[in-house]
């Protein structure tokens, strides 16, 4: 089996080849391919890969190239990590926002209208390239933000499955909390990604005995802290939102967090510098501790599910993916993009039935939906105007003057990646 990861000489790739190396029986890859036009990088990030490989025992081999072509040639599935810009481009996506007393985040409000912007364009064409090489392949998209890029994949034919670590996070923390095996753990996971909610924690399977209300009993005071949102939240809602709720739960708490502390992007870029140098020592043949830090956790437990589901002959497997809709949830249109429990197997996701939603959620994920459709309009057919509808529509921004100074904001800061602008 061979693999390819476009954006291979990431800092956060050997937290995957990591998990391909422990997993082998799981998933077994035959050739893994790091593809990254940034050569120097590159060639750190490889050859700690081999090493790791090594290391473990792992018969395959680890190759890497700046030739996209080359590279995904005859790949039996792509998985994209890429950043348009890099940590200077995300650095901005935190910053400017905070002029217009808006979230400066990557993945949603303005900073991840940004980052769609950047990324959709580039994303596409890279699975154009991948599909005149190699048709069949299956992409797995860890590129944010997750639901509109994989949106852009699917409407455009693309064999395209999207992935996030929040659900498979959880999972592991409500294992470790419960004393039991990860694999005994279900949630009712519903939303969008990075607008989801555990609606319950299930004992060993979709129709198991709920535990959630046990959890928030005796954790809740620890999940709160861990949310950064008060245990009144929990209580009253009697579900656990994801991490992200926080932006539309606490916005202006956060604003004016955001507004007196160093940004993520700077802590991530500080790290990056630690771990290119750590990676160089040729003595180094595991993920260093520091890794931990730099996000992402569990993705490569998540990844080698997924693509062992999509490219393994063992049946389908239940697990957390971005699919398409397609009447799951009933109020949302059938092409757009939802994270939810789906049936995996080499045909791609099918979604599980979920039970109808509370207004309360359903309303926030309707209208993020939106968003997104107009988010995605305009990384495909550029405009100001359509930005700033996409602004206006987000419910972290919402009002006339903001998402005109948004707009503003963002074409500046991103003239070099939007060859309209």
């Amino acid at each position: 089996m061979k693999l390819a990861v476009v954006g291979g000489g990431s800092t956060y790739t050997p937290e995957l080849v990591d998990g391909f190396a422990r997993l082998r029986d799981t998933l077994p890859v035959g050739e893994l391919v790091l593809i990254d036009p940034a050569a120097e990088r590159l060639e750190l990030v490889g050859g700690l890969a081999r090493r790791i490989f090594a290391r473990q025992g792992h018969p395959g081999t680890v190759t890497t190239t700046s030739d996209l072509d080359a590279g995904v040639a005859d790949a039996d599935a792509v998985l994209l990590q890429l950043r348009v810009g890099g940590q200077a481009a995300r650095l901005q996506d935190e910053t400017w926002p905070l002029e217009c007393g808006c979230v400066g985040q990557e993945t949603t409000g303005a900073g991840g209208l940004a980052k769609a912007l950047r990324t959709v364009p580039v994303v596409l064409d890279i699975a154009e390239r991948v599909r005149r090489t190699n048709p069949d392949a299956w992409i797995i998209d860890f590129t944010n933000p997750v639901g509109i890029v994989t949106r852009a994949l699917l409407n455009a034919g693309h064999k395209a499955v999207g992935l996030c670590n929040v659900a498979i996070g959880f999972q592991r923390k409500f294992a470790r909390w419960l004393d039991l095996s990860p694999a005994d753990i279900h949630l009712d996971h519903v939303g969008l990604n990075h607008l989801t909610w555990e609606l319950g924690v299930r004992l060993g399977g979709p129709d198991g005995e709920n535990l959630l209300p046990r959890l928030l009993d005796v954790r809740g005071g620890d999940l709160a802290a861990d949310l950064g949102l008060p245990r009144q939240v929990l209580d009253r809602l009697g579900v656990v939102p994801s991490y992200y709720l926080r932006y539309f739960y606490a916005h202006d708490e956060v604003v004016r967090e955001l507004a007196t502390k160093p940004s993520r992007a700077a802590e991530v870029a500080a790290m990056e510098a630690e771990l290119l140098a750590l990676y160089a020592d040729p003595a180094l043949d595991e993920k260093p501790e520091l890794l931990a830090r730099r996000g992402g956790a569990f993705y490569s437990e998540a990844a080698v599910d997924l693509a062992a589901a999509l490219l393994g002959d063992g049946g389908p497997s239940v697990q957390v993916v971005n699919a398409r809709n397609d009447g799951t949830l009933p109020f949302l249109p059938d092409d757009a993009v939802i994270e939810v429990q789906a049936r995996v197997d080499g045909s791609g996701p099918v979604p599980l039935a979920v039970p109808r939603l509370d207004p309360l959620y359903a309303g926030l994920i309707a209208q993020v939906t939106a968003y997104e459709d107009l988010a995605l309009d305009a990384a495909l057919r550029g405009g100001r105007e359509r930005v700033f509808r996409a602004l206006l529509a987000h419910p972290l921004v919402g009002q006339f003057a903001q998402a005109e100074g948004l707009t503003d904001r963002l074409l500046a800061h991103n003239k070099e990646h939007l060859a309209w602008a």
